[in-house]
């Protein structure tokens, strides 16, 4: 049998690969996102609207210093947590992510989605088409083509096992040609395993786009049930677990954030399966990655290694970008 030996967490925004000095600039785009809401009522606002509700004390959080800081203690804890991953040595890395319109597209956006092909194609970006701040998040990302290694048996045996435990899981063998895995996991191959690529298999969670998301339950649950499946596979390989996103934003919610993160340390699955949805808003809804992870680690407690609430703006948008870790002894 196979046990989950390991268990990590990271967001991806942005924020955690462009310098400092970057931050602002991405600040002046938020000004254009029509994704905005207030905290803590859910209600869907225009930027200027947000601002004339947001605390003014977010105002103190936008120094060059403050930036600097938190850029640092972000890069701190991804470090850490790529040396947890590679000490772990791993056989293959489940990764837990969104798709926002990469790979799935507004004629078939699957709730939940297992990929089992050979390969996981990245694709480098076009930068002459993204703005300036978002082009710099780039700088660690391969400039070529790279495809890296799956795990079909696993993945071929989570959605079996996944369907006899009553999750309807859709699944993809590949993508569009010239199409990317999501972002979710091009930063975990990137930034976290960089040169000591071990195979990663993505699973996908509807996070972001309504209808059909799942809820903070469903997300638990089906966390539970994907080491279920591990643990059911006939293999003495080493397979570790991550979840990509989160946590809040494009409104940085420090409640939510410190609230979420409670539940993971704590191990609560009902603090997290309770989580407002109203407050799951956007990218927020990441946070239902980690909370699917925390459901396939079960008992055991998570440790925080970095939580950064990114404000830029006095609006107070940002991300609440953190880093985590589940030691469970193998």
């Amino acid at each position: 049998m196979a046990p989950l030996v390991a268990a990590f967490g990271t967001s991806h925004s942005p924020q955690l690969s462009m310098p400092a000095d970057g931050w602002g600039e991405r600040g002046q785009e938020d000004r254009r996102n029509r994704t905005l809401y207030t905290i803590p009522e859910g209600r869907h606002v225009d930027y200027d609207e947000l601002a004339q509700t947001a605390d003014p004390a977010v105002a103190k959080e936008l120094s060059a210093d403050i930036y600097q800081r938190r850029f640092d203690q972000n890069q701190a804890g991804i470090a850490r947590v790529a040396e947890a991953v590679a000490a772990a040595e791993l056989d293959v890395l489940l990764v837990v992510g969104d798709d926002q319109k990469e790979a799935y597209q507004d004629d078939n956006m699957p709730v939940l989605a297992v990929f089992w092909g050979d390969k996981v194609p990245y694709y480098p970006r076009d930068y002459s088409k993204l703005p300036p701040s978002f082009a710099q998040t780039f700088w660690a990302y391969p400039k070529e083509t790279v495809m890296y290694e799956n795990n079909p048996e696993l993945a071929l045996h989570l959605i079996d096992s996944l369907m006899d435990q009553g999750v309807d899981v859709a699944h993809s063998k590949y993508y569009r040609e010239g199409q990317s895995i999501t972002h979710a996991v091009q930063f975990v191959t990137a930034r976290v395993l960089g040169s000591k690529q071990v195979p990663v298999l993505p699973v996908i969670q509807n996070t972001y786009f309504p209808p059909n998301q799942p809820r903070p339950r469903r997300s638990y649950e089906f966390g539970a049930a994907i080491r279920n499946a591990v643990e059911t596979w006939k293999s003495d390989a080493r397979v570790g677990i991550i979840a990509s996103g989160g946590l809040s934003h494009f409104v940085v919610d420090e409640e939510l954030d410190r609230q979420t993160l409670k539940g993971l340390e704590t191990a609560n699955g009902e603090i997290l399966t309770s989580l407002p949805r109203h407050r799951l808003q956007s990218a927020t809804t990441e946070i239902m990655n980690w909370i699917a992870v925390a459901g396939a680690m079960g008992d055991t407690k998570m440790e925080t290694v970095a939580y950064e609430p990114g404000y830029r703006t006095p609006a107070g948008t940002g991300c609440g970008c953190a880093v985590g870790h589940w030691h469970n002894g193998h």
